[in-house]
């Protein structure tokens, strides 16, 4: 097993004071402060708090009150100084024993198990290397950033489980390391870890990958090529003439596609990725293509799904076009950023049409027209002769 099995919990620091209370009777009721809040060990939920159920006489004048006061604040004392040890040690607060006891190999596999479509697949392939990497098994009391970054580690060394001959792909690594992350930021929310161990680690690197897009040319041929599947046909079209995720076309139902005579046909959906609402312009054309308009609940490409067949129709359907290059769905979405680009689209709109939340993800597109005008510049070339 890869992880270190020298592993150290590791805990903010909180300092604990002693605190009065006026209460009834000329008494104060002692307890302590803590800062920052701490999750109580026996419910889990923060707090700033413990009472001790001690008291002081405010006007204590006999002897023995004023000796009982003596006594009694000792004891507080010392409460207070066994409390800032035991959270040094990580004995006392923050988490439950129950939560310290949780697996966070469980929670991420639960949190595998909500996911779907592609994004699901790729949970589970990061699942099954934490898996590996663990053993099966890793308590939340046991996770910390050295954890963390040796897992980062075992992925960059990992073998495919595709391929025992090579390593994971740098983007594969990027992809399972931040689905990892995204477990730890929810676990951190729910109480499960005293520390938000995911905002302490940093992603590798992604490797700049080739965005494949059709050309205008290439995506006419494809619409005048009959497709093994209809309705993937209709829907990657769709994508081609507006820019949407397979994800958003799948779910997309025809309450959200509406129309305005100010505005044109236009669709207010949540994004699935982003879980951002967008309103998005689409084209009389990409309206057309959808066919009779049902009820307002009723998915507009009913049926349409994700899977491997699924893309066996695209290879099918583009090789029939006369089309080589290696086109997924997605490739789809790529078209439109680049073709809105080519035809004269500022990068600021074509940002807000893909609904991307940082401009620099659209930028890749602008790399690409960079690229395409470079190769067009170095056509012309004239012959000097000798």
């Amino acid at each position: 097993m890869y992880l270190n099995l020298y592993l150290k919990a590791n805990f903010m620091a909180t300092k604990v004071s002693l605190r009065k209370k006026p209460i009834s009777g000329d008494r104060q009721s002692l307890y302590l402060d803590f800062y920052p809040e701490i999750l109580h060990p026996d419910t889990g939920k923060p707090t700033r708090r413990e009472f001790l159920g001690l008291y002081l006489y405010d006007k204590a004048k006999s002897p023995v009150d004023k000796q009982q006061n003596k006594e009694t604040l000792q004891l507080a004392e010392n409460i207070k100084a066994q409390r800032q040890l035991e959270i040094q040690k990580g004995d006392y607060g923050f988490l439950s024993d129950k939560m310290k006891k949780a697996d966070f190999v469980a929670y991420f596999k639960a949190m595998a198990a909500k996911r779907k479509g592609s994004n699901s697949d790729n949970w589970q392939s990061a699942l099954n290397y934490l898996i590996d990497f663990t053993g099966g098994s890793l308590l939340f009391s046991n996770l910390t950033e050295h954890v963390g970054n040796e897992f980062k580690e075992y992925l960059q060394t990992a073998k495919s489980k595709r391929s025992t001959k090579t390593g994971l792909s740098p983007n594969s690594v990027v992809s399972y390391y931040t689905k990892f992350k995204v477990a730890l930021k929810q676990a951190y929310k729910d109480g499960y870890l005293e520390t938000d161990i995911n905002a302490k680690l940093h992603n590798p690197r992604p490797e700049e990958t080739q965005r494949e897009y059709l050309t205008l040319d290439e995506v006419n041929k494809l619409a005048q090529t009959e497709c093994s599947m209809p309705l993937l046909k209709e829907a990657a079209l769709f994508s081609a003439l507006t820019g949407l995720r397979f994800s958003d076309i799948e779910k997309l139902v025809w309450g959200e596609v509406q129309h305005s005579k100010e505005s044109g046909y236009y669709i207010q959906f949540r994004q699935q990725k982003t879980k951002a609402v967008e309103t998005l312009p689409i084209p009389e054309q990409a309206y057309k293509l959808l066919g009779e308009r049902k009820e307002h609940n009723k998915k507009v490409f009913d049926g349409l799904v994700y899977s491997a067949h699924t893309n066996s129709h695209i290879v099918r359907w583009t090789a029939k076009a006369g089309i080589t290059k290696h086109i997924t769905f997605h490739s789809f979405r790529h078209t439109y950023a680049t073709l809105q680009i080519t035809l004269g689209t500022d990068l600021y709109t074509v940002q807000k049409m893909l609904g991307h939340k940082h401009s620099k993800t659209t930028q890749v597109y602008a790399k690409i027209i960079d690229q395409k005008k470079q190769e067009a510049a170095n056509k012309i070339q004239i012959d000097f002769g000798k």
